[in-house]
């Protein structure tokens, strides 16, 4: 039996309010729409345009300076069989669930990242740099897959 591969679906659907780019999953509308009517090889196609945007950015953003450590969080959090920019992101996913910061992973943020912003109402010690991250890796996902609906799909007024 071969299992369906879920939506890319985040359930932050900004396209219902009229946005041609989705905020939460990044897809275009027209897929939103249509990805029930999709064949596999065109969810798939669709899938791997994300990760790919979603592992360029992370490449810009995110650098490793312990190679040691970051192996040692991968193996805690059960991620290690994963290629290394899928476990990088669901290493993420696991450390801002735990208020972790990236340096306890070997991590940090590149030195052309936009600037971490002063903490409103946490300790210094309880920035959380990886929920920064990954706020900043949404962001400039959302950017990119807005630049190419309206390179390829947006017809001129």
């Amino acid at each position: 039996m071969q299992l369906k591969k879920r939506t890319p679906c985040v359930g932050i659907c900004s396209t219902t309010y009229g946005d041609l780019v989705c905020r939460g999953c990044k897809r275009f509308a027209h897929e939103i729409v249509q990805w029930n009517g999709y064949d596999e090889l065109q969810q798939d196609a669709v899938r791997d345009r994300l990760q790919r945007v979603r592992d360029e950015v992370l490449t810009l953003l995110l650098v490793c300076h312990d190679e040691a450590l970051l192996q040692s969080a991968l193996s805690e959090a059960g991620l290690q069989d994963l290629d290394r920019m899928e476990a990088q992101y669901q290493l993420l996913r696991f450390m801002v669930r735990r208020e972790q910061p990236l340096a306890s992973a070997g991590l940090a943020l590149a030195a052309d990242a936009p600037e971490l912003p002063a903490p409103a109402s946490l300790p210094a010690d309880r920035v959380l740099d990886t929920l920064y991250l990954m706020q900043l890796l949404d962001s400039e996902a959302y950017q990119r897959a807005k630049a190419h609906y309206e390179r390829n799909f947006k017809v001129p007024a």
